[in-house]
């Protein structure tokens, strides 16, 4: 309908700008000669040619004018139709998330991972995540989820590094991929893992999730096996270390969040 509407108002703007033309013109040869002056008949056909090269001039002008008003129209309605896709893709992984249809929401979601929203990409690292912990899934497939889910978060951080939920999930996934790596990549990325924790709680300090598992952290590293502590030590000059107090502590905190999130709702 736009575009049609947009052909009218070319047919009609080349016919419009015809008319006070052709009258201007005339008037100006009878203006400039008079109707029995010298050289009107030389006059008249000057006029003509001049008459002829402005309006092949204007219309030209009124042609490259509305088709760049078009290209504006259309660039905008595609603009316009992106925003309302990622919003409505997000609106129903967000339905699918809440009700528990984890393939489903993999499924719409895994579509769109070449998508440029931090919001979209962190939200397939977390439903990849979910489809790896299923019981149904092979291990082979579990560990490419993993791997992929990881890369998603990524990807997510280099979108938006001030994307709260971006930081979580790059954290969890991380942790993920610890299983497959190996001790010694697993005690190392957990400074990492923390810091990404922390940084998602600097941008949303509302977030009961990110603290609790800043909180699991803790007691992970609290209740740490001695021969783990002797590998650590070993690998690292300072490995993470932590305590059942200070686990306990980001514990609480996340329970207070969580009654005032209750409470708000």
């Amino acid at each position: 309908m736009a575009a049609l509407a947009l052909a009218r108002s070319f047919r009609c703007g080349s016919t419009c700008l015809r008319r006070p033309l052709r009258r201007e013109a005339a008037g100006s040869t009878r203006g400039l000669w008079g109707r029995g002056g010298p050289g009107a008949r030389r006059g008249a056909g000057g006029s003509e040619v001049l008459r002829k090269s402005l309006q092949r001039g204007l219309a030209l002008s009124t042609a490259s004018f509305l088709a760049y008003e078009a290209h504006k129209l259309i660039s905008g309605f595609a603009e316009v139709h992106a925003s309302f896709k990622v919003e409505e893709v997000i609106e129903q992984a967000d339905y699918l998330y809440g009700s528990g249809e984890t393939e489903k929401l993999y499924q719409l979601l895994v579509q769109h991972k070449n998508s440029d929203d931090a919001d979209l990409l962190w939200r397939l690292a977390r439903a990849s995540r979910d489809v790896a912990q299923l019981s149904t899934t092979s291990a082979e497939k579990k560990r490419k989820l993993t791997y992929e889910s990881l890369e998603y978060a990524k990807k997510a951080l280099e979108k938006n590094e001030s994307n709260f939920a971006a930081h979580k999930w790059y954290g969890i996934c991380l942790s993920d991929v610890g299983d497959f790596e190996g001790i010694k990549t697993k005690i190392g990325n957990a400074f990492i893992i923390k810091e990404h924790f922390k940084r998602a709680i600097e941008l949303n300090p509302k977030d009961a999730t990110t603290i609790h598992l800043i909180g699991i952290w803790c007691y992970s590293f609290a209740e740490m096996p001695w021969y783990q502590r002797k590998i650590a030590a070993t690998l690292f000059a300072t490995p993470p270390t932590s305590t059942f107090q200070e686990a306990l502590h980001y514990f609480h905190m996340a329970e207070e969040e969580a009654v005032w999130i209750r409470m708000a709702i």
